[in-house]
C-alpha cells in the first residue's frame, strides 16, 4: 500500500520536476510534507542521456530531496497520447499516493 501524500507532483520527464519547482519540493520536504513525484516516461527520447541515466538521476535525486516517493508511468517519450489507457495510468497515481 502506498503512502498517502501531501504533496504529488507530475512531470513528462524524470528531471522535469526537479528543475521545475525543486526547491518548492525541497522547502516542503524539509517543513516535514510527504512528496512524491511521478514521471511520465522514462525520458528515451532525450538527447542528453539515456533513459537508463535518467533513471539513475531519478534515484539519485529523489534521495537529495527526502522524497516519500516517485514512480514512473513509462508512457512512450514524445508521443504519449490523451487517451484512456493513459488517463487510467494518471488517475491510479493520483488515487495511490
Amino acid at each position: 500500500m502506498a503512502v498517502k501524500l501531501d504533496i504529488m507532483a507530475i512531470g513528462a520527464h524524470p528531471d522535469d520536476v526537479e528543475i521545475s519547482a525543486g526547491a518548492t519540493v525541497a522547502k516542503s520536504v524539509a517543513l516535514g510534507q510527504k512528496v512524491g513525484i511521478v514521471d511520465l516516461t522514462r525520458g528515451e527520447l532525450g538527447s542528453r542521456g539515456s533513459a537508463e541515466l535518467r533513471e539513475k538521476e531519478a534515484s539519485n535525486a529523489s534521495a537529495i530531496l527526502g522524497l516519500t516517493a516517485r514512480e514512473n508511468l513509462g508512457m512512450a517519450d514524445g508521443f504519449f497520447q490523451y487517451n484512456e489507457e493513459n488517463l487510467r495510468s494518471i488517475i491510479t497515481a493520483i488515487r495511490k499516493y
